[in-house]
């Protein structure tokens, strides 16, 4: 089954990288959004977010004419819909008294009612946003059937999860595998078909509710198993025990593999994935909500290890490194980090953050330094949120000439309790009941 015409609803970190690759391997691409200025943006082969190859992709597809972005929809033989699914803000759901999150859908609603003008018979129509299980039989299915058309019969209608890294988007959309799952054999062979002009990965057919679950099982495995290795740095701690030799340990058992703690769980797919299999069920998810709940309380064991190093907090200048949600990226979103220093401000601290991947981050109720130097020239202390690279390597002598501090924490096994100790910092690590001598 062949398709020209291809329309992506939602261009952001899922949406414009597929669009763009679906143009540079030869299909016409129209890319939507709402915000006015990603359109002018990508008119002119420029991006509005950052990613490695993106920018490359983006000017090749534009200047071949294969693709160009607009505010409003037109025909075509496939539509996208690749769109955010975030919180509901000040809502919840709740059942025997557990209050848990709900998925905000109305971005999804709204760019599937947006498609039903345009729907003719033959046309496949994908959703690749993350969604609570039987969203694309019980919400998009009856919404795109409002055009007189029937699913599965006169259209295909497939569920297609992105399954990617931020920082290798472009790679692993052609390179991993990918899940179709179709309401129909049909739709899902048709999904198979659009996929088949860039995938280089295994591609997969199932059912939707199949691949919907797949997608979440995914990253509810990797926050289950998070939080166990968080409950082990907060039993460390009490019982004067070093988690990461602790676990180091433990991974030699050949059945044995425990992720590693740290200051909490981030990103828009792991800290968040989770409660749409709560949502759906939430009698039947216990150790997934409360999974959520220590990921989420992370943050909290935190500042009590800080607290530790440092006493009092009130008016403690304390350097943060790192806002991103996990090492080497820009992608601030839902990341632990800021929420330890919003934690660490509430307790009277003074706290300049410096993110080096983002430093034009501008966060509500946070002080972005402009430099390192700049972060950490008048502080107390130091404290290590993100494993970035350039993080690791510092050298503590070096660092011992540009501030006053003499403290370190590490949430993150990041550094060497040797070589702080050695640089003249009291050194202090997450979960490490050992790590609190002084040099």
């Amino acid at each position: 089954m062949k398709f020209e015409k291809i329309c992506v609803l939602g261009l952001g970190y899922i949406g414009l990288p597929t669009a763009s690759t679906f143009a540079v391997h030869g299909a016409d691409v129209l890319g939507v959004d709402i915000n006015s200025h990603v359109i002018e943006t990508l008119n002119q082969g420029e991006i509005h977010i950052p990613e490695p190859g993106l920018r490359e992709s983006v000017s090749k597809a534009v200047q071949s004419g294969k693709f160009r972005a607009a505010m409003k929809l037109e025909e075509a033989d496939v539509f996208i819909i690749a769109v955010p699914t975030p919180f509901q803000e000040n809502k919840t759901g709740e059942y025997q008294g557990i209050k848990y999150k709900l998925a905000d859908m109305r971005a999804v609603t709204s760019a599937a009612e947006s498609i039903v003008p345009h729907l003719k018979k033959g046309n496949l129509v994908v959703l690749e946003s993350t969604s609570p299980p039987r969203t694309t039989v019980d919400l998009i299915a009856p919404i795109l059937e409002k055009s007189g058309l029937k699913a599965g019969s006169d259209f295909f209608l497939c569920y297609s999860p992105e399954r990617v890294l931020p920082g290798q988007i472009m790679r692993e959309l052609i390179e991993n595998a990918r899940v179709i799952g179709g309401i129909t054999t049909e739709s899902a062979q048709a999904g198979h078909d659009l996929y088949a002009t860039f995938v280089k990965g295994e591609i997969i057919q199932t059912d939707a509710t199949t691949a919907e679950m797949v997608k979440l099982m995914e990253n509810t495995y990797r926050d289950v198993n998070i939080a166990i290795a968080n409950e082990f740095s907060r039993l460390a701690d009490k019982f004067g025990v070093d988690v990461w030799e602790a676990i180091s340990l433990a991974n030699l058992h050949p059945r044995v593999k425990i992720l590693s703690p740290g200051p909490g769980v981030g990103g828009h797919c792991i800290s968040v994935d989770p409660w749409f299999f709560v949502e759906a069920a939430p009698e039947l998810t216990p150790l997934i909500y409360h999974s959520r709940q220590v990921n989420d309380a992370q943050p909290q064991f935190v500042i009590q290890r800080v607290k530790h190093a440092l006493g009092s907090l009130k008016d403690k200048k304390i350097a943060a490194l790192g806002l991103a949600y996990k090492p080497d990226v820009d992608d601030l979103r839902e990341s632990p980090a800021n929420e330890v220093i919003y934690l660490l401000q509430k307790q009277g601290a003074q706290v300049k953050a410096w993110e080096p991947f983002k430093p034009d981050a501008d966060m509500k109720g946070l002080q972005i330094a402009s430099s390192l130097d700049s972060a950490i020239n008048d502080a107390d202390a130091i404290l290590l949120l993100v494993k970035h690279s350039e993080f690791i390597k510092l050298i503590p002598q070096e660092i011992a000439k540009l501030t006053k501090a003499r403290v370190v924490i590490d949430t993150v096994n990041g550094w060497s309790q040797k070589d702080w100790n050695a640089g003249g910092f009291n050194f202090f690590r997450l979960g490490d009941g050992k790590s609190q001598t002084s040099p």
